[in-house]
């Protein structure tokens, strides 16, 4: 395994176009297969005209091409869009928008898979700074490696969420579950 490549800091208007769970969404279903603007908007349960909102400004900053024209199913005019991969070389860690705009769109994307088919782990582990920055790259090397390798044909398509944050914080609610026959939360602090 080779060190992950280096990342270039986004610029204002990258940052900006990547600031929303709906571009992050089209991008990720554009990596591999080109979509109309009409084809996106179905995917994501959306109106065409809003897609078509979010599919110019990722067209404006380079994360989404437009390809030639081809003729629809009636002869009508259409342009599929294909994801560039712009987003994966660029260093948005100081961007919490992005961030933020990250989590809604695996939230959405989860919420809308049979809980049977997700593959979680969660754990906690106590490292130092070394350690920290140890893990963070070799997990960063692995998706480097997966996300340059060809698609392996007939493949299946599986979205990759990644997540470290420091335990002792509060994010929320923390002690809130879910009670599964109600759908009631429960207090357990």
């Amino acid at each position: 395994m080779t060190a992950p490549r280096p990342r270039r800091p986004s610029t204002d208007a990258e940052a900006a176009a990547l600031a929303s769970e709906i571009r992050l969404r089209i991008l990720r279903i554009t990596r591999f297969d080109p979509l109309t603007n009409k084809e996106i908007a179905e995917a994501l349960g959306k109106d065409p005209a809003t897609t078509l909102h979010h599919v110019r400004k990722l067209v404006d900053t380079g994360f989404l091409a437009a390809l030639p024209a081809r003729r629809g199913k009636r002869g009508s005019r259409e342009i599929p869009y294909r994801a560039t991969g712009l987003s994966w070389q660029l260093d948005n860690v100081h961007r919490p928008a992005i961030g933020e705009a990250m989590l809604q769109a695996y939230l959405n994307e989860i919420a809308e898979v049979d809980f049977q088919e997700l593959d979680q782990t969660r754990m906690v582990v106590q490292v130092g700074p070394e350690r920290k920055a140890e893990l963070v790259n070799r997990l960063a090397m692995v998706l480097e490696e997966f996300s340059q390798a060809p698609p392996d044909e007939g493949g299946e398509r599986i979205g990759v969420y990644t997540a470290l944050y420091p335990m002792g914080k509060s994010f929320g609610n923390v002690g809130v579950t879910w009670d599964d026959d109600s759908g009631n939360t429960t207090d357990e602090r």
